[in-house]
């Protein structure tokens, strides 16, 4: 696999970095990777910030389907603007939630071609290695969305083969352990949630028949669920992100199972959705991030073919641009910042 410009074409084979899996409760600092420098003509993504506010680490992790189960894991590298390869999960599966928190990633629950899983695995940067000594979801299930909030990761809903479910789980990492919350007030798989201004919202999603247009948000405080103002849009599978003040969502399916490339965003302040300029390619199962300043929109698939393009949003501008391409197609997988 080599390295990919702005139009998918191959460069070059980076240098493989190692792959190790490993069971450990030990964290180590974490630490920035000391890489090759490569010629600054090499380029895969568009244009980025200046080098000293490079700060993020983005990752692909998973994807999986019966003709594809690769579950490769890819490391972005601002520095030198290339895609490296690095160690994959233990377990492969697809629809697999992707979190972070204290500078580690943790993939939660997911699916392969015979069950659904309620393992956890956490990935340290620092040794590039998977640690399978994390305390299990309490019941197996795929669909999960997962989201961190207060030195806490949440678990929300997700199919557990039979039904949608509205169960959520919280994962205290000193202790090892998930404990049940309020369940939330509808059942819901393939959701997006995201944190603002001290609430969890969970958006959209299935209730195992038919997409959502539905919004209920979860007070820490109280442990209570309310109902929000609804999506313009039904959506499952879609991308989700905080930026600027905002919750932004786009993409994903719709309630006639048809990939959508619109997007919205609602506004804390006036309790409101509003719409956004659509994306140039429609993305189901894709992901909605924020690194470095810029608000990406990452693979999915068109119902055609799963992408490895990359849109870039310009909130003053309100137009998304083709920001280049990652090396491989993650299907059912999703990308995880750490800054």
């Amino acid at each position: 696999m080599g390295v990919y410009n702005e139009q998918g074409a191959a460069l070059e084979e980076p240098e493989r970095r190692h792959m190790l899996i490993k069971d450990t409760k030990e964290r180590s600092p974490r630490r920035r990777h000391r890489m090759s420098t490569l010629p600054s003509d090499r380029r895969c993504l568009g244009r980025l910030p200046p080098k000293d506010v490079f700060d993020d680490m983005m990752f692909v992790v998973g994807g999986w389907t019966k003709d594809d189960p690769s579950c490769l894991v890819e490391q972005f590298c601002p520095e030198y603007n290339e895609w490296r390869t690095s160690a994959r999960m233990v377990n492969k599966r697809g629809k697999v939630a992707v979190g972070t928190l204290d500078g580690l990633i943790y993939t939660v629950g997911g699916e392969d071609s015979i069950r659904c899983y309620s393992s956890v695995e956490r990935y340290n940067p620092d040794a590039d290695s998977w640690s399978t000594d994390v305390a299990p979801l309490s019941s197996p299930r795929s669909g999960v969305c997962l989201v961190a909030m207060d030195q806490y990761l949440y678990a929300i809903g997700g199919h557990d083969g039979i039904t949608a479910i509205n169960t959520v789980e919280r994962y205290d990492p000193k202790m090892n352990t998930w404990t049940k919350q309020a369940a939330m007030l509808t059942r819901r798989t393939k959701a997006m949630a995201a944190v603002l201004d001290g609430y969890l919202y969970v958006i959209g999603g299935s209730d195992g028949d038919m997409a959502l247009n539905s919004v209920e948000r979860y007070n820490p405080v109280d442990g209570t669920w309310s109902i929000c103002a609804h999506m313009l849009s039904p959506r499952e599978n879609a991308g989700c992100t905080v930026y600027l003040g905002h919750i932004y969502v786009a993409g994903g399916k719709d309630e006639l199972n048809l990939e959508l490339c619109a997007a919205e965003r609602f506004n804390p302040e006036t309790m409101r959705w509003t719409p956004v300029k659509r994306m140039r390619s429609k993305r189901d199962n894709m992901s909605l991030v924020v690194f470095n300043g810029a608000l990406l929109a990452v693979g999915g698939s068109d119902g055609t073919t799963n992408l490895k393009t990359i849109e870039a949003y310009s909130h003053e501008t309100n137009m998304w641009r083709h920001f280049g391409s990652m090396k491989s197609k993650h299907p059912g997988g999703r990308v995880a910042v750490l800054c």
